[in-house]
């Protein structure tokens, strides 16, 4: 049987796209989904309040973002899928494993990445070059901004490139604490501008105008919130060209004698059983380190080191975003009369990097950059309460309500650089329920990190202050500060493209070096890992890359 053009394995950011693309121009695909199948509009409990939950919905080892989270079965422990760290290094891998992968449950900020991020080794000697320019990813982000459904503002800002006239739809009004912010920043000359994320305000297609009412980490069944359930994989299907597989666990990408690939084998998770699909082209878009792993469980003996591999990179260059966060009471904002103030639930407004002018003037000690999320306002009451509560009943109740909505909680999300120490390999020695060889992880901040998360934490204290909060304990270390790897999960860079085969694993189109049927298209593809959100740019790829691949396969040259 080999019915299919493409064989695409993932169903997220990249897979759904691939799939979407490659079966509007009329290309038969199968996707394999290590996870179950799941229905947002169906499933998701939108409408369920903390208080409906067991423990007010506080978060747990199943569901580390509250009982309500739209994951099923994912997270950083997944049952019967183990991985492993080495000596003196902290890493969190997260796995999705359900039908449209992370974009369930991400933040869907939806931010370009800039000329400065794809030629980042050209200004300052660190890292890798992306293979390409901006402007030859630019008409690509408008052309997946506009499917997606993106809203925001062209800001103008060096770190925001704009978009297309007419692509982004509007954006929600700011909340009076952003405003505040906002007013703060600005004596400082520090930008607070409209955010921009994956929520429509406006109807498309079969998707519905967010009516800001509910947590878009629940799930949205009306398809405003951004998830492939609700969009790509919905429109992929009405093609008839796309058949789905869930509970397919991928073993590995197959070869012929010659070494070329020709099919792939999974684990039909509820027998148990290896099936072999026989395939003229295969996309991998598992998630970056999933992805990484099938390749290097993928030998042979043309490919010892695991397949596409001649490079000896997949694994290496991995990234995550840096982490850390800055909170405090604001008085003004004490006793505000109470109203909804959700929005679309996460920042309408938030901070980008301002210092590329500083940087290249040589006043900051760190490379790259970073951004702040804004945690403020009137949210859904959660299973804890924060402050220095005081006595019982009435009295406490008041002082609840007095300070409710007066946190303000920067969140610093900044740039790694590749370094030597951080990789993924396999480990031999310990096998997941499916009896395949697991991830095990290597992992370092580099100075460049720390650096950049001690500035981070000094600017988020200077706009807190200026807002009025008092701080009578010092600053924690950037040490202490920093998120563990991956516990951003945005982890990125293990696949990585370039110009040279002897220093990449892909092409600019995601398509391996050494088997030209082969392609990559999730984050690890990554050659830099910007500040910025990666989903957007790996949904951009994707659809660049596949548009690309579909021309080939048309042309008879893959």
């Amino acid at each position: 049987m080999n019915d299919y053009d493409v064989v695409v394995v993932g169903s997220g950011a990249g897979g759904a796209m691939a799939a979407y693309t490659l079966t509007k121009e009329g290309k038969k695909v199968l996707m394999l989904e290590a996870g179950r199948d799941y229905d947002p509009k169906t499933e998701s409990p939108m409408f369920k309040t903390n208080a409906e939950a067991p423990l007010m919905g506080a978060g747990n080892v199943d569901k580390n973002f509250g009982f309500y989270d739209a994951t099923v079965d994912g997270g950083w422990i997944v049952p019967n899928e183990p991985y492993t760290t080495a000596e003196g290094s902290d890493f969190l891998w997260w796995r999705a494993r359900m039908l449209g992968g992370r974009t369930n449950h991400w933040g869907r900020y939806s931010l370009r990445f800039s000329e400065h991020d794809f030629k980042g080794k050209s200004r300052d000697g660190l890292g890798a070059d992306w293979p390409f320019e901006y402007k030859d990813i630019a008409p690509w982000y408008d052309k997946t901004e506009e499917l997606v459904g993106v809203c925001g503002t062209n800001t103008g800002l060096a770190d925001m490139p704009d978009s297309g006239e007419g692509i982004l739809q509007p954006p929600p009004v700011p909340r009076i604490p952003e405003l505040l912010i906002q007013a703060a920043a600005k004596k400082h000359g520090i930008p607070v501008v409209p955010m921009h994320r994956a929520v429509l305000t406006r109807p498309k297609d079969d998707r519905q105008a967010c009516f800001y009412a509910t947590p878009c980490g629940h799930g949205c069944s009306i398809g405003a919130a951004f998830q492939t359930t609700t969009s790509l994989i919905p429109l992929a299907k009405k093609t008839g060209k796309l058949t789905i597989i869930t509970n397919a666990m991928v073993k590995s990408v197959d070869v012929d004698a010659k070494g070329n690939v020709n099919g792939i084998t999974y684990i039909d998770k509820k027998t148990v059983k290896p099936v072999k699909i026989p395939a003229r082209v295969v996309i991998l878009a598992a998630s970056a380190c999933e992805s990484a792993r099938i390749l290097l469980n993928s030998k042979s003996q043309h490919h010892p080191n695991g397949l596409a591999n001649s490079s000896g990179q997949i694994g290496r260059n991995l990234m995550d975003s840096t982490g850390a966060g800055l909170g405090a009471r604001i008085p003004a904002l004490e006793g505000r009369p109470i109203y909804n103030e959700d929005g679309h639930t996460a920042n309408h407004l938030f901070t980008p990097w301002w210092g590329h002018e500083m940087q290249e003037r040589g006043e900051l000690d760190f490379p790259r950059g970073y951004h702040f999320e804004l945690g403020t306002g009137f949210g859904q009451p959660g299973a804890g309460v924060s402050g220095d509560i005081q006595g019982y009943g009435k009295f406490a109740k008041d002082q609840v309500k007095k300070t409710y909505g007066s946190g303000v909680y920067f969140a610093l999300r900044g740039e790694m650089l590749p370094n030597e120490n951080c990789y993924m390999e396999i480990d031999e020695t310990v096998k997941d329920k499916w009896g395949l060889p697991v991830a095990k992880f290597h992992f370092k901040w580099s100075k460049h990190e720390l650096k950049q998360i001690e500035h981070g934490l000094k600017t988020a204290k200077m706009l807190l202050e200026t807002m009025g909060a008092k701080f009578t304990e010092p600053l924690p270390s950037a040490e202490e500060a920093i998120a563990k790897g991956g516990e951003i999960i945005h982890e990125v860079g293990t696949t990585r493209m370039g110009s040279d085969p002897k220093e990449s694993v892909t092409n600019q189109y995601g398509q391996t070096w050494d088997c030209p049927n082969l392609f990559v298209m999730d984050g690890g593809v990554f050659a830099s890992n910007p500040h910025k959100n990666c989903t957007l740019t790996i949904m951009t790829l994707s659809m660049r890359n596949s548009s690309w691949l579909a021309t080939q396969l048309t042309k008879g040259n893959v």
